[in-house]
């Protein structure tokens, strides 16, 4: 083979590479659904609103549905609702200080 032959091999890799990186860009940046998860997101009924690790296994997930929000624990083996019908948008009031 000459070189012309590899340079036209070495092209079309960095081609294929490049489209394979272009399409994974898109699917990240839309969603695995496209563009229609964009315009859909008004009638969604369920969000995950915070997310806290606890260690390597556990974590803590705070879930709105319908306005209202669940505090879920979840671990590598069981999960565990810890407190539920907590009213949704309303934010904790900052803890005050004893001296």
């Amino acid at each position: 083979m000459d070189l012309t032959a590899y340079l036209k091999f070495v092209a079309a890799l960095a081609f294929v590479l490049g489209l394979i990186a272009a399409l994974a860009w898109i699917i990240r940046r839309f969603g695995p659904r496209g563009v229609a998860a964009q315009h859909g997101k008004r009638g969604r009924r369920l969000a995950i609103v915070e997310v806290a690790p606890l260690d390597a296994r556990r974590r803590l997930v705070l879930v709105r549905r319908d306005g209202v929000e669940h505090l879920l624990l979840l671990g590598a083996t069981h999960d565990l609702v810890v407190e539920s019908g907590v009213p949704g948008g309303s934010a904790a009031p900052p803890a005050e200080r004893v001296p």
